[in-house]
C-alpha cells in the first residue's frame, strides 16, 4: 500500500505549513549550501551592544548568501532553530523577493521543536515557514521531544547531518566552540569534505568598525 511506502505528511504547530519526510528533499546536492550559526547567546556582547551585534550577523550572513547564489547555488538549507538559522533564512526570502533564483528549505528537526521560542522568534519562524520552498521534518515522532538522554538527545545531530548530507557547501556564523551545535556541524562538514565558509565574532567586530 503507498501509505506503507512514504510517511504521512504532518504540519507545523507554528504555521500550519505541510512538513514533508526527509525521504522528500527537492534539492539538487551539488548546487545546495547548509546554514549553520550560534543563537542570539552566541552572539559577542560587543562595546556597540549585543543588538548592534546580531545586525552584523544578519549583514555578514547576507553577504555569504548572495556570494554563494553568485556562485551558482540554487537551495540552501536552514535549521529553522532561533538566532542565525532564522536571520538567514529571512534574508533568502528578500532574496526571493528581489528576483534571485533562490530556494528555502527548511530541515525540522522534530514537530514540537519551537515550543520555547520566544514571541518573536515564533513569529519570525511562522514568516520563514511560510515562505520556504519546503519544509522537512527530520524526525518523524510526532511525540518526541529533545532531551540530554534517551531517544530525543540526538535530535539536533540528526538534523545537522542531514542537512551537510544534502549539501555540497556550509555557511557557519561560528566562534570556535568545539562542543557547540555549529562545531559538531562544522567538523562533520569537514570530515565529509565540504566546502566551507565560516566567519566568527572577530569578523563581527570588524564588521561593526566600517
Amino acid at each position: 500500500r503507498k501509505e506503507d511506502i512514504m510517511p504521512e505528511i504532518q504540519h507545523s504547530l507554528t504555521s500550519g505549513m505541510p512538513l514533508y519526510p526527509k525521504e522528500s528533499c527537492i534539492a539538487d546536492k551539488n548546487t545546495t549550501v547548509c546554514i549553520t550559526g550560534h543563537r542570539m547567546k552566541g552572539v559577542p556582547d560587543s562595546v556597540w551592544g549585543r543588538a548592534a551585534a546580531a545586525k552584523a550577523v544578519q549583514r555578514l550572513l547576507s553577504f555569504y548568501l548572495n556570494m554563494a547564489a553568485d556562485a551558482g547555488y540554487t537551495s540552501f538549507f536552514c535549521g529553522m532553530a532561533s538566532g542565525t538559522d532564522l536571520w538567514a533564512a529571512k534574508n533568502i526570502i528578500a532574496m526571493k523577493r528581489a528576483g534571485r533564483n533562490v530556494r528555502l528549505i527548511g530541515a525540522v528537526p522534530y514537530l514540537r521543536h519551537a515550543e520555547r521560542f520566544s514571541q518573536e522568534d515564533t513569529t519570525l519562524l511562522d514568516f520563514a515557514e511560510k515562505n520556504a520552498d519546503q519544509l522537512i521534518l527530520v524526525n518523524s515522532d510526532p511525540n518526541i521531544t529533545y532531551s540530554r538522554y534517551g531517544a530525543g538527545r540526538t535530535l539536533y545531530r540528526d538534523r545537522n547531518y542531514y542537512m551537510v548530507d544534502n549539501s555540497s557547501a556550509v555557511i557557519a556564523f561560528f566562534n570556535g566552540s568545539s562542543t557547540s551545535g555549529t562545531g559538531q556541524t562544522v567538523r562533520y562538514a569537514r570530515e565529509h569534505g565540504r566546502r566551507i565558509m565560516s566567519f566568527s565574532g572577530s569578523d563581527l567586530v570588524a564588521a561593526l568598525d566600517s
